[in-house]
């Protein structure tokens, strides 16, 4: 008889292993969707096309399943109708166990719950300086005379953001820096620009950084290399998503000519309103109030968002437990299990948005206001655009967010006229970051632009 080689041998001992470890669901437990790839499960189905992969679920087995991807269990839930009973789930579903998980090796700092007692509420509590009266200076600071003053050799800055960026699902998804080529390094040039020594120097900077370092400072044991590791991280949270939004918002509005003419002289409506006239000629500040009443200008945005936008909404099962959904339906949850909110799934629903793959510039404006009523089988949605996340979890820059793409917007919209390159495909997502965001374009796209003339009217 023919001895079976070593590796033949491990092999299917593997295989056995994974029949026999293979999870299996339990009463009260969703359908269990776990792939046959040992470990990954159905990533790779999730990752080329995440939307496609959840509604072929969705018809297959409900509102409420889990799949098995890259050795986590994720139970998500698609109907925005039960989105309420997760988000008010506080104890026994947790977001910071994941933050606290994936953030700091992705951006190269020591976990913060652990070691340094009271930081981390420290730290969520000086986000209240992108809000409220904060929020005015922080936006206008964006168009002060400091802006483009502050930093030299920016394009090589920029490179190597791109180069960090490209690696970031590979890192949130938990993969060594070490196994990414030149990662680590481009990351370490990176943080050194946001050292204390170097940060000491800069003119104009926001209370937020101020605080942040100030709170960073009281920690001897931090060295400054985690010090610019935390800021670091959040230039990526201020960068990472809202140059993709801008990019979405300004193409659909190059394709949608009438929606171009309407936000441009809405705009220059807001200006003549404050006693001010355009002029090409001349720089242009905003103030928070006039950003705040560019109704058009922010459906186009929330739009732009709501085709776009990809995130993924996480808690972390804490225990065993029965999750109640609604006043019939409840599901088991095991310890250690994620719950998942998949926005986009919404944001792609018919029964919420009529013609949801097309841009309408106006969608969320009704009789000159913000529109906040949209409706599922009748019923009104707590939740219907999601870009930022929800609870615990929503991004705390939220409102600053929207004011810089306003901002950007405002500027390219009045400065410039812009077209698209004929001959070009219609780009589409690129679903590389599914879960992760703002989802890049697959594809670069080419337009042309030129200085608007101060000749030229303003509404042209």
């Amino acid at each position: 008889m023919m001895m079976m080689s070593p590796v033949l041998l491990l092999l299917l001992l593997g295989l056995l292993c994974f029949i026999c470890l293979r999870r299996k669901r339990r009463p009260g437990e969703p359908p269990l969707v776990s792939g046959w790839i040992p470990f990954l499960g159905r990533a790779l189905d999730f990752g080329r096309d995440a939307q496609a992969f959840l509604q072929e679920q969705r018809r297959r087995h409900g509102d409420v399943f889990t799949v098995h991807l890259a050795g986590k269990y994720l139970t998500f839930i698609l109907d925005p109708l039960l989105y309420p009973s997760v988000v008010r789930q506080g104890r026994q579903l947790d977001f910071h166990q994941f933050a606290d998980t994936v953030a700091p090796p992705t951006f190269g700092y020591p976990p913060v719950r652990k070691g340094f007692p009271g930081l981390s509420e420290q730290i969520i509590r000086s986000f209240q300086l992108m809000q409220g009266e904060h929020l005015g200076v922080l936006t206008e600071s964006m168009m002060g005379p400091e802006r483009g003053r502050r930093h030299e050799g920016m394009e090589d800055m920029r490179e190597d953001f791109q180069r960090f960026d490209r690696m970031f699902p590979l890192l949130i998804a938990q993969v060594p820096i070490g196994l990414l080529g030149r990662t680590r390094a481009v990351r370490s040039k990176l943080i050194d620009r946001f050292l204390p020594d170097r940060m000491s120097s800069w003119t104009g900077t926001s209370q937020l950084i101020k605080t942040r370092s100030k709170l960073l400072e009281q920690h001897a044991s931090l060295r400054d290399t985690d010090k610019g590791a935390h800021h670091f991280a959040i230039l990526w949270a201020s960068v990472g998503n809202t140059v993709p939004a801008c990019f979405w918002v300004l193409y659909f509005l190059l394709r949608d000519p009438e929606a171009l003419q309407a936000v441009r002289q809405e705009v220059l409506e807001v200006l003549r309103q404050s006693g001010g006239e355009f002029s090409p000629e001349k720089d242009l500040a905003l103030s928070r109030e006039q950003l705040d009443s560019m109704v058009l200008l922010e459906s186009s945005i929330s739009e732009g968002l709501r085709l776009s936008s990809a995130s993924t909404n996480i808690r972390v099962s804490q225990e065993d437990f029965s999750l109640r959904l609604d006043a019939e339906h409840s599901v088991s949850v095991r310890k250690g299990d994620v719950i998942a909110l998949y926005p986009q799934s919404m944001h792609m629903d018919p029964d919420i948005y009529q013609d949801p793959q097309s841009f309408r510039y106006d969608r969320f404006v009704q009789d000159g206001r913000v529109k906040t009523d949209f409706y599922k089988s009748g019923q009104k949605l707590k939740f219907f655009l999601m870009p930022f996340g929800s609870g615990t979890s929503m991004c705390p820059g939220r409102y600053f967010a929207v004011n810089e793409i306003k901002q950007f917007l405002s500027l390219v919209l009045l400065y410039l006229d812009l077209d698209l390159q004929p001959g070009q495909n219609r780009v589409s997502l690129d679903y590389g970051r599914a879960g992760l965001g703002i989802l890049l374009p697959n594809a670069d796209v080419r337009f042309h632009y030129r200085l608007r003339a101060a000749s030229q009217s303003p509404a042209e």
